[in-house]
């Protein structure tokens, strides 16, 4: 199957010459550009630029009273949640709480669990309490199955008794399977996702550099996604060449596992772009020896011929520098149609590019488990200022609640935004 992927989408610099030649100007790049054929569409690809060193950090300027992001017409925005210390990730439980992992770089990371309920089924959350604070070394990934709550810390993956309805846990965790710490400019968070019976728990990591300049014994088990079993047992590497795959879930309706992967920097303005990806199984996304198909990063030049020649061209194109982290799909009835089944990607934003890229929700639609057109911008307003840099926040991990509702966490400005469709 992963023959056929880079058949069907890929096209090397010759192959997309030949492809020029033979089928005419709509396939005709512009020099040393490359064009390739995705799931979604073609991307063009500029000539790499290992020389490209551009550094530009966005200023939080945070959110003036009543001042939300913006959604689409037929959308309303409102703050869920606020006073949070940098809220990253959110798992709905199966009895529909919503637990929120507040962790960041600081060295005053919070290093928290917070639980908000809604007691009256009105959508809105009455009940917030600390859910764990003991033990914890900046958590992000999540998951419940059966009688345990699972949760990734940078380095290491714990699980504690839980029973459904629990608003703190109490009881004494237990350390199922080590993790690589840390990572290369921000790399250190670390995902969770169980499959639909419970029998598998798939981590992932990422790299601890850019693209590999401090050796690759650095990088086992990194830049990868992992496999192993509820207690911890049978690891075994499930996907691997995904340079920081964050967001990972499983399209509705189907046992197919896909990743939101923040691309590599210092390539070019436009390149490498994010992507979201379906994920096969022992299948190579190509990182640090190639990016978006069979295309060799300069820096890494003759070092695997073997791997570039196996990387596996992803599904959907997000943007060069948008880190691209939130991944959901729209698993409710609320929404418009058209969202029904798509993907919600969060883009934490740039800083690898001379101007502001990313810093928004995006959206791309699916039908039959499959994408069917390229991303649309869904929730914006997060950048107050292009030209002076300036941001009121920064979006990133994405949940759905029971009500149909989007939950947007904003840890730049430690809130939770709510997006509900009007009725």
């Amino acid at each position: 199957m992963a023959q056929d992927l880079r058949n069907r989408y890929s096209l090397s610099p010759l192959a997309g010459l030949l492809a020029a030649l033979a089928l005419g100007p709509a396939l005709a790049a512009p020099e040393n550009a490359t064009k390739v054929r995705t799931a979604v569409g073609e991307v063009e690809l500029p000539a790499p630029n290992p020389e490209h060193d551009v550094e530009r950090r966005s200023e939080v300027i945070g959110w003036a009273d009543g001042q939300t992001p913006i959604a689409p017409p037929g959308f309303t925005v409102s703050e869920y949640a606020g006073d949070l210390k940098s809220p990253r990730w959110m798992l709905v439980t199966p009895n529909g709480d919503l637990l929120v992992a507040e962790s960041s770089t600081s060295m005053l990371s919070a290093d928290r669990i917070t639980l908000f309920r809604d007691t009256d089924g009105d959508g809105r959350a009455d009940m917030r309490e600390v859910f764990l604070d003991k033990g914890l070394k900046k958590p992000l990934g999540m998951q419940v199955i059966g009688d345990w709550f699972y949760v990734a810390n940078t380095d290491a993956v714990w699980r504690y008794p839980y029973k459904a309805g629990d608003t703190h846990l109490s009881g004494k965790g237990q350390k199922i399977l080590e993790l690589p710490a840390g990572g290369y400019n921000n790399h250190w968070t670390r995902n969770l996702l169980a499959n639909v019976d419970g029998s598998k728990l798939y981590v992932s990591v990422g790299s601890g550099s850019n693209v590999g300049e401090h050796g690759m014994d650095n990088e086992v088990r990194r830049a990868a996604i992992l496999e192993i079993n509820p207690d911890g047992s049978g690891e075994r590497l499930y996907a691997s060449g995904l340079r920081n795959p964050v967001g990972m879930a499983w399209g509705p309706g189907t046992r197919t596992l896909w990743t939101a992967v923040n691309e590599r920097d210092n390539l070019g303005e436009d390149l490498v772009p994010d992507y979201l990806t379906h994920v096969e199984p022992d299948g190579f996304y190509g990182w640090p020896y190639a990016y978006f198909g069979p295309h060799e990063d300069p820096r890494m030049a003759g070092k695997r011929p073997d791997l570039v020649a196996k990387t596996i061209v992803p599904d959907v194109p997000l943007g060069a520098h948008t880190a691209s982290l939130g991944l959901a799909f729209y698993n409710q009835q609320s929404f418009p149609e058209k969202y029904q089944g798509g993907a919600f990607v969060g883009q934490h934003g740039s800083w690898n590019r001379s101007q502001l890229a990313g810093y928004k929700v995006t959206f791309v639609p699916f039908r039959n488990g499959k994408p069917t057109g390229p991303p649309e911008d869904f929730l914006g307003g997060f950048i107050a200022d292009a030209h002076k840099g300036e941001v009121h926040g920064r979006p990133v991990g994405i949940a759905v609640l029971p009500s149909g509702a989007l939950l947007v966490a904003d840890d730049a400005s430690n809130k939770i935004w709510q997006v509900q469709a009007k009725p």
